[in-house]
Parts: structure tokens; sequence; C-alpha cells
């Protein structure tokens, strides 16, 4: 398994007739040794979305977030780009469903843009981060950005964005990592 690119992890849960128990999070636990580093976050954040929501592509220069992520209801198309320069795997998309039916982690590393889209009536994510979200050092690639090509799985002709989603830049013209 490789730490320097986009990983699920997965996630022990317990169901019986009361409904289910999951252990999101444990500091001693497998994870590390599954990210070959012990990763440190200090950030969490959750998401609440309805269904055509799509959020990203969203990354950070100065203080590139690492994140770990998880649906705890609904089901997400996710999507990671490489945008470190020095990589071979530079431009590449990685692109995951996750489903509070299949709990997984998704570990994305520092240096990849990041977005979902929302498949189920809602979703509601749960993400770790390895740094404090900087509102001065936040971007975004355009969802459909023609070199990127990525084959959303739009349930609508056009989903709903936020303005600053709606606006973001070309791949081609975004700022990288070396």
């Amino acid at each position: 398994m490789s730490f320097e690119k986009p990983l699920l992890l997965p996630l022990k849960r317990f169901d019986d007739e009361r409904g289910y128990f999951q252990e999101l999070w444990r500091e001693c636990s497998c994870y590390p040794e599954l990210l070959l580093r012990r990763v440190s976050f200090i950030q969490e954040n959750f998401s609440h979305s309805q269904k055509n929501v799509l959020r990203g592509l969203h990354y950070q220069l100065q203080k590139p977030q690492g994140k770990l992520l998880t649906v705890l209801h609904g089901q997400i198309f996710d999507v990671c780009v490489d945008l470190r320069k020095s990589k071979s795997t530079f431009g590449q998309v990685y692109h995951f469903e996750l489903s509070s039916a299949q709990p997984e982690w998704l570990w994305i590393p520092p240096g990849f843009a990041h977005g979902f889209y929302v498949l189920s009536h809602r979703a509601d994510c749960f993400y770790k981060c390895t740094e404090y979200f900087d509102p001065t050092d936040s971007y975004v690639i355009r969802w459909n950005d023609p070199t990127l090509n990525i084959s959303w799985p739009l349930i609508e002709e056009k989903p709903l964005l936020s303005p600053n989603d709606a606006n973001g830049c070309d791949f081609i013209k975004a700022d990288y990592f070396l």
C-alpha cells in the first residue's frame, strides 16, 4: 500500500437488530501502519449535502491538507487529482464511490485537489485534516475541466455548485506543487 496516493481503508461495523456501532478512529489503531507513517490530524469537518451537489475540486498550496474522509450517511462519487509536478502521477485522476452502506476511510494525501458529487438523497461526510483550513490559501479547479475530463456520474445536466466552485480555474492555469 502507498501513502503517496489516495487509499481506501476499511472500517469495521457491527450490525444487530438495534442498528449498528462503528469505531471511526483510534489513535493507536492500525491506520498509521497502513499509511506507512504517523499522521497527525488537527481539524475535523462535517459536510451535509443534498442530492446533485458537487463540491470541489479544492486544494491548498502553502499548507496542503491531507484528508481522511468517510461517508456517515448516503453515497458520493469522490475525486482526487494529483497536483504534485515532481511525481510521475502528476495530473492523474482517482475516483471512488463511497457509501455509508460500505464503511471505509478514504485517505487523500497533501498535494491533491479533492471534490465529490452526491449520488443519494443526501450525504453526510466526516473528515479529519492534517492542516487547518486557511481561506487565503484556498483554490479551486473547475469541476468540468476539459483537460482532466472527469466522468462525473451526474444525475442532472448541471450540478448544484457554490459560487466559488462554479468559478474555479482551468487545470492548466492552476498553481501546482513542485
